[in-house]
This record gives C-alpha cells, sequence and structure tokens, in this order.
C-alpha cells in the first residue's frame, strides 16, 4: 500500500509539473479543466495496471531440491520484528487523519447550511438566491448563489452572471471530488495543490463567459475591488483576493493560438513511460550470469560454481550459492550448472528453453537421478510440477489456484507471526527454510525446518502448524502428496 501511494504522489507531481510549465498559461480552459480532473484519477488507476506484453516473462518450471537444496523460493517471506506494531501505528493515524479530515468537511457543510439559514432564501428559475445581511460575500454551491446586501449595490448582474457559469458547468462537483479525495488522502500535499488549480481555473472560465456579455473594462474594474468571502474550500467565491489580479491577467490575455494544443500530446509519452514502469518494475527478472572469484563460465556451455563444503557452506558460499541455483531455475539457456566441493559432492542441473531438463547429485562415487531425490516415494510430486496442485481454502474459485495458494500461505505467515522474546533479546536473526507435505487427505505432514536458532525455527513450526487442511494436489487423477518450502527470512529492526 506505502508503494502505491508512493507512485500515486510521484506520478501527479509529473502531472502537475507539465500542467504549471506547459498548459496553466494557456486559454484552453476546459481542455486544462478535463486535464486536472482525468491526470488525478490516471494517477490513481496507473499503479495498478499492469501491460502484459510489457511484463517479464519467467518460466514457471521449477523442481524439489533435496535436504541440502531447500532454498527453492517458492514463497519468501520476510518478517521483521515490530512490523505489526508499526503496521497497526500507521494504519491508526491514517484513520485518525481521516476522521480529522471528515469532521473539517462536515463543519464546512455546516456553516453553509447555517448561512442559508440566516439569510433570505429567493427561489428563481435557474438557482436559488440567498442575501444575507450586513455582509459583502459572493459566491456559489451548486444551484445556490449566496450574495451579501452590500453586494446588492455593486454591479449585481455581472457577479450573478459569473456565479450562474459555475452552476451551469457544474464546478461544484469538481470541488466537491477533490474534497472527498482531501478526506481519504489527506497527507497528500498535492490533492490540496489540484483542488487550487482547478478553483483556480474555474474562475477564468466564469470571467470568460461573462466578459463576452457585459463590458470588458467595467467589469475588471469590479474584480479590482476586493470583498470578503468565506474561507471554504469547496465554493466559488466571486472575490478571493489571492485569485483577483491573475484574472485581470488572464482576462487582457489573447486567445490561444489552436496550435498550441499540441502541448497536450505532451501527456502521451508521460503515461507510457508510467506504463512501462508500473508494468516491469515488480516483475521478476532473469540476471546474466556474473563472473565471480568461484565461478567458471566454460565454453561448452557450463557453469560451475566451487565451495568448500556443500554440508557446511560459509555464510558467503550460501549466498552465492542460492544466487547460482536461482539464476539456473530462471534461466533459458541450453546449458549446465553444476555446483561441486572438495570432498566430491556435485549437483548438476541440465536447463533448456523450456526450463529446468534435469537435477543429478552425485556424492562421492555414487549418483542419485532427479527422480530418485526428489520424491520419497512414488506419491511425492512437487508443487510446480502436480497436475492439480493442493486448494487453499478460499481458493477454489480463484482463476489461478497456485498463485492464490502462494498468496494464502503469505497471509497466514504475517497474520500469525510472533518474533520470538528470546531471539529479540539475543540479537538473533536470519533466514528459516521450511520444508513440508500436503498429504492426501490435505494435512501438513513432514514438517523439516534449518535455521539459525531453535527460537527461530520453533516459531516458523509454529506457524505452519496452524495451516487448515486444505484440499490435496493430484497426479493424473490420482491423489498425491505434494512437498512445498518457505523460505521465511526474521529481520530485527
Amino acid at each position: 500500500m506505502i508503494q502505491y501511494i508512493l507512485e500515486s504522489i510521484a506520478f501527479q507531481l509529473l502531472f502537475l509539473i507539465v500542467y504549471d510549465l506547459f498548459l496553466k498559461k494557456e486559454t484552453f480552459f476546459q481542455w486544462n479543466r478535463v486535464y486536472l480532473i482525468g491526470t488525478y484519477v490516471l494517477s490513481l488507476v496507473l499503479p495498478w495496471v499492469k501491460i502484459e506484453a510489457l511484463k517479464t516473462k519467467v518460466s514457471e518450471t521449477t523442481f524439489s531440491y533435496p535436504e541440502f537444496l531447500w532454498n527453492r523460493n517458492d514463497l519468501e517471506v520476510t518478517a521483521a520484528a515490530g512490523d505489526n506494531a508499526l503496521v497497526d501505528g500507521l494504519s491508526i493515524v491514517l484513520i485518525t487523519g481521516m476522521l480529522v479530515a471528515s469532521l473539517i468537511f462536515a463543519f464546512k457543510l455546516y456553516q453553509i447550511h447555517q448561512l442559508k439559514n440566516d439569510g433570505t432564501v429567493h427561489y428563481l428559475n435557474d438557482f436559488t438566491q440567498i442575501i444575507i445581511k450586513n455582509s459583502g460575500i459572493a459566491f456559489s454551491f451548486f444551484k445556490s448563489v449566496f450574495l451579501g446586501d452590500k453586494v446588492l449595490e455593486k454591479d449585481y448582474e455581472s457577479i450573478v452572471a459569473h456565479e450562474l457559469v459555475h452552476i451551469r458547468q457544474g464546478h461544484s462537483y469538481d470541488l466537491v471530488f477533490f474534497e472527498l479525495l482531501r478526506v481519504i488522502n489527506w497527507f497528500n500535499p498535492l490533492v490540496y495543490v489540484y483542488q487550487n488549480r482547478i478553483s483556480e481555473l474555474h474562475e477564468f472560465i466564469a470571467d470568460a463567459h461573462v466578459s463576452k456579455t457585459h463590458k470588458k473594462e467595467q467589469y475588471q474594474l469590479l474584480l479590482s475591488q476586493v470583498f470578503q468571502t468565506e474561507n471554504i474550500s469547496f465554493i466559488n467565491p466571486f472575490f478571493k483576493s489571492s485569485l483577483i489580479k491573475k484574472r485581470i491577467v488572464m482576462l487582457q490575455k489573447s486567445k490561444s493560438k489552436r496550435v498550441f494544443q499540441l502541448k497536450y500530446f505532451v501527456l502521451v509519452p508521460l503515461v507510457v513511460g508510467m506504463l512501462l514502469y508500473t508494468s516491469c518494475e515488480s516483475e521478476p527478472k532473469t540476471e546474466e550470469i556474473e563472473e565471480q572469484t568461484s565461478l567458471k563460465i566454460l565454453s561448452n556451455g557450463q557453469f560451475i560454481l566451487e565451495v568448500s563444503d556443500l554440508d557446511n557452506l560459509s555464510e558467503e558460499e550460501e549466498k552465492e550459492r542460492a544466487e547460482f541455483l536461482s539464476k539456473a531455475e530462471n534461466s533459458k539457456l541450453v546449458a549446465t550448472f553444476i555446483v561441486k566441493d572438495t570432498k566430491g559432492k556435485e549437483i548438476t542441473i541440465k536447463t533448456n528453453t523450456e526450463g529446468i531438463e534435469s537435477v543429478n547429485v552425485i556424492k562421492g562415487d555414487s549418483a542419485i537421478s532427479k527422480e530418485e531425490i526428489d520424491y520419497d516415494n512414488a506419491t511425492d510430486v512437487p508443487f510446480m510440477v502436480v497436475n492439480e496442485a493442493p486448494v487453499f481454502p478460499g481458493c477454489e474459485d480463484a482463476e489461478n489456484q497456485r498463485a492464490c495458494f502462494k498468496e494464502k500461505i503469505f497471509q497466514h505467515i504475517n497474520k500469525n507471526f510472533k518474533y520470538p522474546q528470546e531471539a529479540q533479546d539475543k540479537g538473533i536473526q536470519g533466514k528459516v527454510n521450511i520444508l513440508f507435505t500436503i498429504d492426501e487427505t490435505g494435512a501438513i505432514a513432514g514438517l523439516k525446518m534449518r535455521g539459525p536458532d531453535k527460537s527461530l525455527e520453533a516459531e516458523a513450526g509454529r506457524i505452519i502448524s496452524l495451516l487448515p487442511k486444505m484440499t490435496p494436489g493430484k497426479q493424473n487423477g490420482k491423489v498425491v502428496r505434494v512437498p512445498f518450502s518457505i523460505p521465511i527470512s526474521f529481520k530485527l529492526q
């Protein structure tokens, strides 16, 4: 959610920069009105848009590793101490801010209601006129025009004509739209800027219409007299001191040439760039194999990673091995990836354009094939290989049940996660690799864990033990056992 908010604000900032640099000074007022409302809506929608043609394609073909190759990354969950409290704290702040903004909005509506109750109401053909005693205000709100009795002594006809433009063009809907957005996005400074820009634009539109039917010089003189008005953000006030000078300048400005409408095409590459960003940013990327001190790249299509001892890897070797195997798993190369140590143990992974072709483990003089190491017996079929994956409760109607399964597992872990106090006190953190099986009945069985400390392993085991019973997987119509692995990273803040 935080990423979505930041992306939306970034898009709004870009749209506003384009508006202020290229469009703000032009007299295409209606076009600018559409631009401001349209780009704000776009900024809310674009972060969710993912164009399939722009996504990075990664093969889903995978395999189950033997015990010392658990790090498959079927799903990786990073859980940090204090995360739940942080999320709860942010939620409280956001909700509190929305409540305060809602109260302010309600108070503004109350102010308008009180003005109507205190004034003299006249129902006319096109609008409702409310006269306020001992006042110089002049503003409209939907189909009501509020006028101070002092304004009646001025150029009444021009002022009413101006407010009628606001009413006929529905300018109050624009302002209330942004006012509601201010309630929801109270923390976003750009929503206030958007509302200010649209309010300013409304005045330019109304002035342009009135100056066509009323004497321009007299209308400018009227604008130069600053009257009082209510400080309410979603009304259309006739007199607003901060806007008077801009309105006079815009009235004196010559009509923009039609060729300048081409400026709006700046929006096209901007939106395309945003779509490229939102479509590609979160997709997995297949990286090229980089040469490292322990990595050999042979001309015959072999990639060899040499380590000291596969059963007792150092932290750096474990990191290199995990990266190496991840690249092998995501590779679309016709190649052979080999991890071997000084004791004769060797893992050979052959890949093709479809993904993993075979896995071979050599321990001393003996070799074990992929088929032998993947399963305890013939009824075990890996999660990504099984014809019908196990179904997590709630995923029965999902279009992609595998993706739904992983998402539900992720939600389950985050919901039930508690960082062990003992581990926090000792500053223990790290990754716990978990391997379990969904058996023929849909229950969790064969739970195995490997982590930096027993307390973290115990917490990971507790979370997995709380998983609900599932619909078992099937291979060729037959119920089978399905192994699944989850690396959970425990991090202290």
